[in-house]
C-alpha cells in the first residue's frame, strides 16, 4: 500500500483530490457562488468560453507570447551567463547590473516599457525578457563555474576544435543548469505575461482575467486562469520534465 501511494502518478493525483476537496469545502463555507463557486459550475461558462471561441484565442496569444519570450530571454540569459562564469573581468563588470535586475520589481519594468515603448507587442514582449534574463543568466553562471576542469584539459589534450569542445565537453555539462533555467523560467514567463496582459494588451488571458474582474465575474476569472494553468502543467509534464531527466541521465550513468 505504501509503495503504491509513493508512485509519482498516485501521489500526485491524491494531490489534486485534497486540493479539489478543499476548494469544495471552502465553496461550501462561502455559500455564496459569486465569490467561489464549487467546481462543476464551471463547466458550464467553460463549455460556451470554448465555443464562442474567445478562450481559444486568447489561451493562443498568451502562449504565443511566452514563446516569444521564452526563447530570447534564454538564448540571452544563457549567452551572459556563460561568459560571467568563465570571464572574470565580465562577471566583475556585469555583476552589479545582474544584481539591480534580479532586485527590480516586475511591475516596475513593465510600466518603464509601456511608458517608454509604448501600449504594443514590442513592449510587452521586452518587458517579460527584461525580467527573465537574469534569472537564467544566475543559474547558468552558477553551471560554468561548475564545469570540470579536468575534462576541459582532456579537451585541450587531444586539441577538440571549439564546436567539437563546445558539443561535447561544455553543453552536457550545463545542460542540467539549463534545463533547470528552462523549468523555471517558464513558470516565471507565463506569470509575467499575464500581468503585461492585465496592463496593457488588448487580447490573452491576462486581458480577460482583468475584463471579468472589472464585472466582478469570479466563475470566468477561474475559468480562464484554470484553463491556462491546465495548459502550462500540459508543457511542464510532457515537455520539460522529460527533458530535464534525459539531460540529467548521464550523471548517474
Amino acid at each position: 500500500m505504501s509503495k503504491t501511494l509513493q508512485h509519482p502518478a498516485v501521489a500526485r493525483a491524491l494531490s489534486f483530490g485534497l486540493l479539489l476537496m478543499f476548494w469544495i469545502a471552502a465553496a461550501e463555507l462561502t455559500a455564496d457562488a459569486s465569490v467561489l463557486p464549487q467546481p462543476w459550475l464551471l463547466l458550464g461558462p467553460f463549455a460556451e468560453a470554448i465555443a464562442s471561441g474567445a478562450l481559444p484565442y486568447h489561451l493562443g496569444m498568451t502562449l504565443w507570447r511566452v514563446v516569444c519570450a521564452f526563447v530570447p530571454a534564454m538564448a540571452i540569459g544563457a549567452a551572459i551567463g556563460f561568459l560571467m562564469g568563465r570571464v572574470s573581468a565580465v562577471d566583475q563588470w556585469l555583476d552589479p547590473w545582474l544584481v539591480v535586475f534580479l532586485n527590480l520589481p516586475a511591475l516596475v519594468l513593465i510600466v518603464l516599457c509601456y511608458l517608454w515603448i509604448g501600449l504594443n507587442e514590442a513592449a510587452a514582449i521586452l518587458a517579460v525578457v527584461l525580467n527573465k534574463v537574469p534569472n537564467v543568466a544566475t543559474i547558468v553562471r552558477e553551471g560554468a563555474r561548475a564545469l570540470d576542469p579536468s575534462l576541459g584539459a582532456m579537451a585541450e589534450v587531444y586539441r577538440m576544435r571549439p564546436l567539437a569542445r563546445l558539443r561535447h565537453v561544455i553543453l552536457p555539462q550545463l545542460a542540467p543548469f539549463i534545463a533547470g533555467a528552462a523549468r523555471s523560467g517558464i513558470a516565471v514567463i507565463w506569470k509575467i505575461v499575464l500581468v503585461v496582459e492585465f496592463l496593457g494588451r488588448s487580447s490573452g488571458i491576462g486581458f480577460q482575467i482583468h475584463f471579468y474582474f472589472q464585472l466582478f465575474d469570479v466563475a470566468m476569472v477561474l475559468v480562464y486562469a484554470l484553463s491556462f494553468i491546465g495548459v502550462m502543467l500540459l508543457v511542464e509534464a510532457l515537455i520539460l520534465q522529460p527533458s530535464e531527466r534525459r539531460v540529467r541521465r548521464w550523471r548517474t550513468a
